[in-house]
């Protein structure tokens, strides 16, 4: 069974080294939560401002894949993304670089 709150375009990502994460587009789906369009696991996330270094030679992370259960709910075919859903975050050379850090989205489902 799935549990967790859903993200939204105001949830707060961001990835294990302090970088932001964020859609690289406005999500695709027409449903809202708070009046904020929800992304889906096909949307593209990508990080900025990560600090990540290796022996002093920066390695941030530049994407997030979001890696969803096959029970997932799904929005216009694609599954939703919830505060647990399983992801990484990828170095420009995708290189896996550690889970994201999902805050919760606040409450109130509409769809257009």
């Amino acid at each position: 069974m799935l549990s967790g709150n859903l993200v939204n375009s105001g949830s707060a990502i961001g990835c294990p080294h302090g970088g932001q994460v964020a859609p690289a587009s406005a999500p695709s789906s027409g449903v809202r939560i708070d009046g904020l369009p929800v992304p889906t696991a096909t949307d593209v996330f990508t990080v900025s401002g990560c600090r990540h270094m290796i022996d002093r030679v920066p390695h941030p992370c530049v994407t997030v894949r979001w890696t969803p259960d096959r029970d997932s709910v799904l929005i216009d075919g694609a599954p939703v993304l919830l505060h647990s859903t399983s992801a990484l975050c990828f170095s420009a050379a995708l290189v896996p670089q550690g889970p994201p850090v999902v805050g919760t989205a606040p409450r109130g489902v509409s769809s257009r």
